[in-house]
């Protein structure tokens, strides 16, 4: 009898035998990066082996007529069987996602243990698979370093594994049904990268036009350097405005080709930011290089593409390109995800740098779970890591919890020396304004910005200013709205004349401008130092005369922000004169950190279910291999936003397409630069006075009431609690 699977639009079959060894291959290729490659291929070869039963072989040819076919179950008892419960988890979840552990006395609740105490038999009975296959023998499965009672360091593997698994599975599928090759992997290699960016910065290296931009050269000449030591874990801690992106850029691509890794990935704090700094990339790189890889929603594609929309569709779903540039909730969430869409690329983030822009926006509720992913990768997944920014976080004693081993390299030697040579701005705390003070200050000023904590507030100021050269920005903005304003902004700032912005903290996260004066609402010390890299940033005035302003408002703090404005107030008492040295920023981060809450969680050992983290339980559930448990506490925001797309001439055939329920990833890709994202009850109000159109089984709407958004403030809502922080 000839066993098969996959009905090719021919008639055809993919035959069972070829789709396990086809899949076992390319999974075994995937392990490599972490010495699992047997591992990988026996856990591959059994994953489909419910299929060899009669009913699976009668759902495969008749699928019709005959009922879905549990063929996950089989391999995972096999798996068990062998003592191979890594294996087990990974074949179980293939399809349906990782399951949790459960219990021996589970049943028929979707728990792994549940799925292997189901009883095989008749015409379930899968033991026809031995007569095709072979299982590997007489080789080390699991890698040295994985000892059986660490569940971290278990739990971790069986999500690599498990990527190992439905990635291959998808590819091999993807090959047997497809009429041609899908274009997957393309791009320059390493080499060819490092020469672009080594004639991007010849002619900065050749000639500095100033002494910031010497300094700058001294970092990039810094990182260069360091691209030659061992890979492992590296800081690179650079004021605002020294550089960072591009230096950190050139590390990782001189670090690639002397260590023979396989691609960048570039993990950026904020969505709002990414397309910024993919373009850099891309002007450096070329286009075809570099994939942006979004926090959206995957749907089926039902649309022609571009064979350029394809290539960089096909990798984000598993991350197969040179450079990834992509967000920190999408990293992260992926690696404590249970779905296999989600864990499909873990794989490839082996044997990769991976450079974390601005560290310390990590979420504190959430840092030591991210620490856990950076520390494993770097010691067992033959990762670079890299933490990247201006404003370092005390992370050496988080690390030192999980590992001794782990060791913290600083790319730059001195600095302390960089933090003074950088300085360009003088602090002022100026106490309490009210409003009308507030915007009685910023009339008085030619070219001012104002950064504020919350989008309600930023709008009323915005409203008290005269017309004539006030700009707002806020993520009620769309895209498209808001680079529109950045580059008029960056426009009249060079031509001198009137330029007054008021704006949420968005635009502390890298958008380049540079003003003669800043005022900063009192937030985290990490915000007041983004927003002075906004000021006099290419030190072309004197220190003195460039003047941050800190001040409070009469309005009640976010409660999110309260930890991080408490310990800035501590730091503002301790080091008023020098707030931006390095001192006072370790000060504010140890306050940050370990006072409110981590300090009393170091002691404790991460594999004991005592080792909670207050508001996600995280590390909790991964020691109980809860994989859906911890997939539902691990989440970056908590608050609940839904997308309005905002309708245009130019995106009309997509909205109207959007109407129609003709979604596709292409779609969603196009409209994304039109959408403004709320907050759930603000959505829900909109809806109900028929301003928004709802697309329910989409899960976004379409702005109806075209009166209710504007190209200089965005969206009209109700927002007095909306943040600045996410704004």
């Amino acid at each position: 009898m000839e066993y098969v699977t996959h009905l090719r639009e021919d008639g055809s079959y993919q035959p069972l035998k070829e789709h396990l060894e086809g899949t076992a291959t390319r999974s075994a290729k995937f392990a490599a990066s972490f010495g699992s490659s047997s591992h990988a291929e026996r856990t591959a070869l059994l994953h489909d082996i419910g299929k060899y039963s009669p009913n699976g072989q009668r759902r495969q040819r008749d699928p019709e007529h005959t009922a879905k076919l549990d063929h996950s179950t089989a391999g995972a008892k096999a798996a068990a069987d062998l003592d191979d419960m890594h294996a087990a988890f990974a074949i179980a979840g293939h399809h349906g996602g990782l399951p949790d552990l459960g219990t021996r006395l589970s049943l028929d609740d979707g728990t792994l243990c549940a799925r292997l105490n189901k009883k095989l038999t008749g015409g379930d009975d899968p033991s026809a698979w031995r007569s095709e296959i072979s299982l590997p023998t007489g080789v080390q499965l699991t890698p040295p370093w994985l000892p059986r009672n660490d569940v971290r360091l278990t739990a971790m593997y069986i999500r690599m594994l498990f990527s190992c698994l439905v990635d291959a599975d998808f590819l091999d599928t993807e090959r047997a049904l497809s009429k041609e090759e899908k274009p997957r992997g393309i791009g320059d290699s390493m080499p060819a990268l490092l020469e672009k960016l080594q004639a991007h910065v010849a002619k900065w290296l050749e000639e500095p036009k100033s002494d910031l931009c010497a300094l700058r050269n001294e970092v990039l000449r810094r990182c260069l350097r360091g691209s030659e030591d061992p890979q492992g874990l590296y800081s690179l801690t650079v004021p605002t405005g020294g550089g960072k992106t591009v230096s950190s850029l050139a590390f990782a691509l001189s670090h690639a080709v002397k260590h023979g890794m396989k691609r960048i990935i570039y993990v950026i704090p904020y969505t709002s930011i990414i397309d910024q700094n993919a373009k850099v990339f891309q002007e450096i790189l070329g286009d075809e290089n570099v994939v942006e890889h979004h926090s959206q929603v995957d749907l089926p594609d039902t649309d022609a593409e571009t064979p350029d929309a394809l290539r960089k569709r096909l990798a984000c779903e598993n991350w197969d390109a040179p450079v990834i540039v992509t967000t920190a909730v999408q990293f992260f969430e992926s690696f404590y995800a249970a779905k296999p869409g989600r864990c499909r690329k873990l794989h490839n983030v082996a044997n990769s740098v991976v450079i974390f822009d601005e560290a310390q926006t990590l979420p504190i509720s959430l840092m030591r779970p991210c620490v856990s992913v950076i520390d494993q990768l770097v010691q067992h997944y033959g990762v670079t890591a890299v933490l990247c920014t201006a404003t370092q976080p005390e992370l050496l004693s988080i690390f030192s919890g999980f590992t001794a081993g782990t060791r913290i390299q600083e790319l730059v030697p001195d600095p302390d020396a960089l933090f003074s040579s950088l300085r360009r701005v003088t602090f002022q705390q100026d106490g309490t304004l009210s409003d009308e003070e507030l915007a009685a200050r910023i009339r008085q000023e030619n070219a001012v910005l104002c950064i504020v904590n919350s989008r309600k507030q930023a709008r009323s100021l915005y409203e008290a200013l005269p017309e004539e050269g006030r700009f707002h920005l806020s993520t009620l903005m769309n895209a498209i709205n808001r680079e529109r304003t950045i580059a008029t902004i960056r426009e009249r700032l060079d031509k001198k004349q009137c330029c007054r912005v008021i704006s949420t903290s968005l635009i502390e996260a890298g958008v380049d401008v540079d003003f003669p004066t800043v005022y900063r609402e009192l937030a985290g010390l990490d915000s007041i130092l983004q927003a002075a890299g906004r000021c006099n940033r290419e030190g072309k005035e004197a220190a003195q005369d460039s003047i941050v302003h800190i001040y409070q408002t009469e309005h009640a703090v976010p409660p999110i922000m309260r930890p991080n404005i408490e310990s800035c107030r501590t730091v503002l008492r301790l080091y008023a004169e020098d707030i931006g040295s390095r001192k006072a920023i370790h000060a504010y981060f140890c306050d940050l950190l370990f006072k409110r809450g981590e300090n009393q969680q170091r002691s404790r050992p991460v594999s004991s279910e005592n080792d909670l983290l207050d508001t996600s339980k995280t590390l909790s559930s991964e020691a109980r291999f809860a994989f859906r448990e911890t997939a539902e506490h691990f989440r970056f925001i908590d608050t609940d936003t839904i997308t309005v797309y905002i309708p245009t001439p130019e995106n009309s055939e997509d909205i109207k397409a959007l109407r129609d329920g003709h979604y596709s990833r292409e779609l969603f890709r196009r409209l994304g630069r039109c959408g403004v994202s709320i907050y759930r009850r603000e959505y829900q109000a909109l809806c109900s006075i028929g301003g928004v159109t709802e697309i329910a089984d989409a899960h976004c709407g379409i702005l109806s009431d075209i009166k209710l958004y504007t190209p200089e403030c965005g969206l009209q809502v109700s927002c007095t609690s909306g943040l600045g922080l996410f704004a």
